[in-house]
C-alpha cells in the first residue's frame, strides 16, 4: 500500500486508536472502543484505504535528489 498519511495525521491516529483500546479495555466504553485498532493501524502503517478511495494525501512530497 502506498504511503498517504503525514507524520502529523499518524501521529493522531496512533494517540486515538490507542486512547480508544485503553478505554475498550478498561471497560470505561462499550465494546465499541475495539474500533481504535483501525486508526492504531493505518498510522502505524502510513497507509489510508479511505483516503486512497477519496484520493487525500497527507504524506509531504520527497524532493528529487
Amino acid at each position: 500500500m502506498k504511503r498517504n498519511v503525514g507524520g502529523l495525521d499518524r501521529g493522531l491516529r496512533i494517540v486515538v486508536g490507542l486512547v480508544l483500546i485503553a478505554l475498550a479495555a478498561t471497560g470505561t466504553v462499550g465494546w465499541w472502543g475495539w474500533i481504535g485498532v483501525v486508526p492504531l493501524l493505518t498510522g502505524l502503517v502510513g497507509g489510508c484505504p479511505a483516503y486512497s478511495l477519496l484520493g487525500v494525501n497527507t504524506c509531504p512530497m520527497r524532493k528529487s535528489e
